[in-house]
């Protein structure tokens, strides 16, 4: 069974650990505790015929815990960098958890992008998140791969089970290519 080390990573109260409750099969709960250093789960997942087990390292998003979280990205397969749909500088900052995240790990890994709370009014405009998306698949030169956007809610449910799906894919397509060119 693979097993892939998963990053959640974006900034405080994005709903990091909203999505990975969900996700675990817990529900939503309207108020978490904020995370401190990183929080740890493991869950199975059954994907096209082929059992995963995805290890998620929630991190921290607060800036005060930026020299704690570089110990927990070693090993990682692949990341899920959040956002909150209703915070353009939830946005925005990802391209700093990016350059931390790929620092940390050592290289670039898959990763995707998810608008969380899209149950919410007062979401960002469209067009700025696709142009988002578009500058980071093009600075990420080293992953063969699209990088993909889901808008999801913790809340409702919509698209967590599909982004936890999706990277795994990702990380699987990516590893069959980095074996494709190393042997």
């Amino acid at each position: 069974m693979p097993l892939y080390k998963i990053c959640l990573l974006g900034d405080g109260g994005v709903g990091k650990t909203s999505l990975r409750e969900r996700f675990l099969g817990k529900g939503f709960q309207s108020g978490y505790i904020l995370t401190i250093g990183a929080d740890f789960a493991v869950q199975n997942l059954t994907i096209k015929d082929i059992q995963y087990k995805f290890q998620i390292w929630d991190l921290a998003g607060q800036q005060r815990f930026s020299a704690v979280r570089a110990l927990y990205y070693k090993g990682s397969h692949g990341a899920i960098l959040v956002f909150d749909q209703t915070r353009l500088d939830s946005l925005y900052s990802l391209d700093n958890w990016k350059k931390e995240l790929f620092t940390n790990v050592g290289r670039e890994i898959p990763f995707i992008i998810l608008g969380n709370k899209s149950d919410l009014p007062g979401a960002i405009d469209q067009e700025q998140i696709e142009q988002f998306v578009k500058k980071s698949q093009s600075e990420t030169q080293d992953i063969p791969f699209d990088i993909k956007y889901l808008k999801t809610s913790a809340k409702s449910g919509l698209n967590v089970t599909q982004a936890f799906e999706q990277l795994g894919l990702t990380i699987g397509d990516y590893i069959e290519e980095y074996k494709r060119l190393h042997t």
